[in-house]
């Protein structure tokens, strides 16, 4: 059996931006923990390897015609981690506007709680705004947040192996509860950070949370390299997912590691139907179910705040009426993908705004659930991915669709797992356990 990866995107009442106004979505409340509950289980049943809650960091202007305000993503996932057993579990959190004792803290004892199931997904916070809500006049250039990242990480690692995995002896009888010479402070010293350590939680069963990454410019590609065991990527098509998946396994293997101890994981949203006839219809009442207003907030927050509001909707677009994605202080590899898309396709802005309602930048489909598995497998066997970042359109509908209707296809087609082989995250993921840093072993 192949071992392609399938971790899901829980976002809001799903990714389709018009998604909640859709009659087959969740009325639950995003505060609901009912609602991440039944997806959790429902992604459980199905084997997913994981699941994953991105964050933001601000409220958005656009409020008032589209869905915001869900939970805070790491308490989240202690809820979670209580109600189910085997799926991994992906919290995004911020190395620009959080100290990294208390994230190394907080995700050591999710690490525990979950027994083993935790994994970080590492930002460095592009949304314009956020910076305003730490105390800080202006957002942070690209390349800072980047270099900031570095250090940060390189924190973190050294705290989460400042405990050795024997230090806890814990011997009523010895009076001993702890081997202080297998305990250590790390003693770090940058140009942000100043941490001494130890950290005051032992070491997780993952021995560190599985690191997870999402940038796709070329200083993100580097850090990736260095750091992540897995990537989300956003593609529209598979030539530029083949061209990444070369270039970051090239990139890993230059740093040091091995090819299999990252995994390249592409956005995936789905719009299945029993027939094709069906699926696309879905996908029509999602379109008439856009606003701009939204896209157009959307679309600005991708260029680090610039104003589209002066383009006609309906006049073809040319990559002048776009910002320079060198220019862009906030998702610089996105903006690269619209500008792509703009230039290969020379959409109406209206149009954009649809293809962009759908996913945000990534693979959309409308399709059969057979259709939906060529796609998966096509993409897995010719080296474009590891697996996929599946992003239901619509929650929990299309995920329940998604499970019932196309895993079976791709367990017959020797794809997918039948059963969990392990427990943790990094068994689902084939990720070896890390050597500690601090002491080996």
């Amino acid at each position: 059996m192949e071992n392609l990866h399938l971790n899901v995107f829980i976002h809001a009442r799903g990714h389709h931006e018009a998604a909640w106004r859709h009659p087959s979505a969740s009325r639950l409340p995003l505060t609901d923990i009912d609602y991440y509950a039944g997806i959790a289980r429902t992604a459980e049943a199905g084997l997913f390897d994981s699941l994953f809650f991105a964050d933001i960091l601000t409220l958005f202007d656009e409020a008032e015609h589209s869905i915001k305000g869900g939970l805070e993503p790491l308490t989240l996932l202690a809820a979670l981690a209580a109600m189910t057993q085997r799926i991994g579990l992906i919290a995004t959190a911020s190395t620009t506007y959080t100290e990294p004792f208390n994230l190394a803290r907080q995700f050591a004892s999710l690490d525990h709680i979950s027994h083993g199931r935790i994994g970080w997904n590492i930002v460095t916070s592009w949304i314009p705004g956020a910076e305003r809500n730490f105390g800080h006049e202006r957002q942070m250039e690209h390349a800072d947040r980047y270099a900031l990242a570095e250090e940060y990480v390189e924190v973190a690692l050294d705290l989460w192996d400042s405990w050795a995995d024997d230090a806890i002896i814990d011997d009523p009888r010895s009076g001993r509860f702890s081997d202080a010479r297998r305990i250590r402070a790390i003693d770090r010293v940058g140009p942000r950070h100043r941490v001494a350590g130890p950290l005051n939680v032992p070491r997780s069963p993952q021995g560190r949370p599985v690191l997870v990454q999402a940038g796709s410019s070329a200083t993100g590609m580097r850090f990736a390299a260095r750091h992540a065991e897995a990537v989300f990527t956003a593609h529209l098509e598979k030539a530029t997912a083949l061209d990444f998946y070369r270039d970051i396994k090239a990139a890993a293997v230059a740093a040091g590691r091995a090819a299999d101890q990252i995994l390249v994981l592409p956005g995936l949203s789905a719009i299945i139907g029993s027939t094709e006839e069906e699926a696309k219809r879905l996908a029509q009442e999602l379109a008439e179910l856009t606003d701009p207003r939204t896209g157009l907030e959307r679309l600005s927050n991708r260029f680090g705040g610039h104003d589209f509001s002066r383009l006609d909707l309906d006049q073809p677009l040319s990559v002048s009426d776009l910002p320079s994605p060198e220019t862009v202080q906030a998702a610089r590899s996105r903006a690269q993908v619209i500008i792509s898309l703009v230039e290969r396709e020379r959409p109406t802005l209206r149009r954009l705004l649809q293809s962009m309602a759908g996913a945000r930048g990534h693979f959309t489909m409308a399709g059969t659930p057979e259709q939906v598995a060529d796609v998966i497998e096509d993409w897995f066997r010719s080296g474009a991915a590891d697996g996929f970042n599946v992003m239901p359109p619509v929650l929990p509908s299309m995920l329940e669709v998604f499970v019932a209707e196309v895993v079976p296809i791709l367990r017959e087609r020797r794809l997918f797992r039948r059963e969990y082989a392990g427990s943790t995250l990094r068994e689902h993921y084939g990720l070896v356990r890390p050597r500690s840093r601090l002491f080996g072993g």
